[in-house]
């Protein structure tokens, strides 16, 4: 894909939204819905479009129980991961930086007999810990470790598809808690799903572990669905607005 990138979210930009410091000097490229409302996440990166081959993919784990499909996802997380410099400090990090996937409601999870976020960040973590030639014990000596439980789903919340940006923060407000609040007070966490809708869910999460004392939170999914930057031109400021889901390969984007 090519052309200008939110350098929060991800979003594409077709009409330059630069944010400057009060002397001119231009910071970052920001998409309007990241001007509106200042995110709850540093960063989100994402390796690709949601469509085709890699859309397929995600359903062949998330629905048809694939678990093989996991490692190749995985692949894809850990290179959107490195080329998009997340985490840069992570190798020298500590505590490490906590990797958390974002959780099913318990319901969920028994029925699919597996987090497929979960199993998602695990493959990336192996990987990455192997090409920085750390021990494969969870990707501690990498700077980053995989949290047990940290989040927790408190209900089960309806399908979000067909709903509005502010519908889906309704939708998840309120939705998720810390369980393991002294992993997450004073680190880094990077925050794991297989897509980015709307950030709806992923900003909802962010919000709860920097009350929990996250120190910072990144956002890494495998697929997003890129929206067209003139689409939320008219958009009006909203309580609580931030941004979430994609389509393209991202890790090759152009910021």
């Amino acid at each position: 894909m090519h052309g200008q990138l939110c350098s929060v979210c991800g979003e594409r930009l077709l009409l330059p939204h630069v944010v400057a410091e009060p002397g001119g000097q231009p910071l970052c490229p920001l998409c309007p819905v990241c001007q509106l409302v200042e995110p709850q996440f540093a960063k989100a990166v994402a390796y690709g479009s949601y469509q085709g081959g890699l859309r397929e993919l995600i359903h062949l784990l998330k629905y048809g129980g694939v678990r093989p499909a996991a490692g190749v996802l995985g692949r894809m997380l850990a290179a959107a991961i490195s080329s998009r410099g997340l985490c840069d400090g992570a190798a020298l990090a500590s505590p490490p930086v906590l990797v958390v996937a974002v959780p099913l409601h318990r319901s969920r999870r028994r029925q699919r007999g597996f987090n497929h976020a979960e199993l998602i960040a695990r493959a990336a973590l192996e990987l990455l810990a192997a090409d920085r030639r750390g021990l494969r014990n969870e990707g501690t000596r990498n700077g980053m470790v995989l949290g047990q439980n940290v989040l927790e789903r408190k209900g089960e919340t309806k399908s979000q598809i067909g709903l509005t940006i502010q519908q889906r923060q309704a939708n998840v407000r309120g939705a998720f808690a810390v369980r393991r609040a002294q992993e997450v007070n004073g680190r880094e966490v990077l925050l794991v799903d297989d897509v980015y809708t709307t950030g709806a869910t992923v900003s909802e999460c962010a919000r709860v572990l920097r009350r929990a004392g996250a120190t910072k939170v990144w956002v890494a999914t495998v697929a997003r669905t890129l929206k067209l930057a003139s689409k939320y031109s008219e958009m009006k400021p909203a309580v609580g607005v931030t941004a979430d889901d994609v389509e393209t390969p991202l890790a090759k984007a152009v910021s």
